[in-house]
């Protein structure tokens, strides 16, 4: 406590003592540890401390002057080096800056049992034990691969407006992965887990590595789906995985397709999909890997909404992309790591709860796809792919054979309006995601969904 009030002190010193119109500071310290196996063998433990910050400094008629440095030092020094930088970069169109409520507050996680206080060699033990019943489930897994991260993050974000925030907050993800072989056939399986929680809740690990396992061998002798158009139903992992990748990054102020003059693919008032259809992004939701109070521009977290009833009603922003725009700050300015500058980036992304079930999506379905879990997804200006994690094809109203993990990929903007049924099933994915974007790093996030039909997606292949 005692240091803690100390180092605000110094931030406070440090802004009063800056000559720059704007000046704001971020700090953060972060513990962590890694321990990943291949198959029975251990090939890496490591532990870490991390410290450091930025200080960016804004001048009237100027651009932002940043100084990045390792440590707490000496910030009077970094805030002078940040305010000479920005003097230096004139511009023809000034920065504005949107207001952020004046405030001081400290937000305190529960850290669950602080993984700081079990020793490494506890963490080795689980692991291992968990890669050891992984393999040894059935003589068919023929490799397999485990990764456990933990992290403790103290974060502080200070402006000469007013803002001096600090917060603390666990992290622990967890990724199992099996390769089955028999005769000439192999099936993969994959499953994680990531949570803002401390050891006391790490039992939750427990089913990763049997899952993966099992999928793995289940899909040995899994059909393989011939590439053309189906009627599909994603579960949540898929829809979330692929709303993601397509309205969460186009949702981005200053993300793909955010060039200035041009009209971005989902222009405000712009009908993209049908009435059923509502996204919106939540870094305020309790619990989430992308969750927390604040962003790294002091702003306060929200629920925006991006989509409305098919219509393009939010989207997500800096302070500068909000004061462009006309609109408050989203609270989704974040940096990926101590030394780089916020960006608008996703936090906890989610499709609304329709209405029905799971059984009377797929019961109208002569024929087609029961998508489950996403491997990986991206998109390309308007053109979208998506891999699965396994699926089963529909007949007649049911589910039945396990198939393969397949691509599906087409037209964005086409996609969307293909939806045409949304389950009253929601529900957040516990999958170990990591968020990333061209020019800037990885981020903990969330996605949720109901599970959501299409009246026609295409199968481009499968991911074998």
């Amino acid at each position: 406590m005692a240091a803690r009030e100390r180092l605000k002190q110094q931030l406070a010193d440090a802004l009063r003592a800056s000559r720059a119109d704007h000046t704001e500071i971020r700090l953060q310290r972060t513990w962590a540890s890694t321990l990943a196996w291949r198959g029975s063998r251990l090939e890496a433990a490591t532990t870490a401390l991390e410290v450091g910050g930025t200080v960016r400094c804004l001048n009237r008629g100027k651009g932002w002057g940043t100084a990045s440095f390792t440590g707490f030092g000496d910030l009077r020094a970094m805030v002078s080096r940040a305010h000479e930088l920005s003097l230096a970069v004139p511009l023809d169109a000034p920065i504005r800056l949107a207001e952020v409520p004046a405030r001081e507050a400290d937000f305190l996680a529960d850290l669950d049992g602080d993984v700081r206080d079990v020793p490494l060699s506890d963490k080795r033990a689980l692991v291992d034990r968990l890669a050891q019943e992984m393999l040894g489930g059935d003589r068919r897994l023929a490799d397999s691969y485990c990764a456990y991260q933990d992290a403790v993050i103290e974060r502080w974000v200070a402006t000469s407006e007013g803002v001096m925030l600090y917060d603390i907050r666990p992290d622990v993800r967890f990724t199992a992965a099996a390769v089955a072989r028999e005769d000439n056939l192999q099936g993969r399986g994959v499953e994680s887990w990531a949570g803002r929680v401390g050891w006391r809740s790490i039992s939750r690990l427990e089913q990763a590595p049997r899952t993966a396992g099992r999928r793995a061998v289940a899909l040995l002798r899994a059909e393989r789906v011939r590439p053309g158009t189906y009627p599909v139903v994603l579960d949540p992992r898929a829809m979330g995985t692929l709303i993601h990748q397509t309205v969460g990054h186009l949702s981005e102020a200053d993300g793909p397709g955010a060039a200035p003059g041009d009209e971005p693919i989902l222009a405000p008032g712009r009908r993209v999909g049908p009435d059923i259809l509502t996204v919106g992004d939540d870094g305020s939701a309790a619990g989430l890997p992308g969750s927390f109070a604040f962003d790294d521009e002091g702003a306060p977290t929200q629920n925006t909404l991006l989509l409305q009833h098919g219509v393009v009603v939010g989207r997500l922003h800096t302070r500068a992309t909000a004061a462009r725009a006309g609109v408050r700050p989203s609270g989704n300015a974040r940096a990926a790591g101590y030394g780089d500058s916020p960006s608008a980036r996703i936090t906890n992304l989610y499709v609304s709860n329709g209405r029905g079930t799971l059984e009377e999506l797929i019961g109208g379905i002569a024929f087609g796809l029961y998508c489950c879990d996403a491997l990986a997804g991206s998109l390309q200006q308007s053109r979208y792919a998506l891999t699965t994690g396994y699926g089963y094809l529909i007949r007649d109203g049911r589910l039945a054979e396990l198939v393969q993990p397949v691509v599906l990929a087409g037209d964005f903007t086409e996609m969307l309006r293909r939806v045409d049924a949304v389950a009253g099933d929601f529900s957040w994915s516990p999958l170990a995601a990591g968020c990333t974007r061209s020019g800037s790093g990885a981020l903990a996030v969330a996605d949720g969904a109901p599970h959501t039909r299409f009246e026609g997606l295409a199968v481009v292949g499968d991911a074998g």
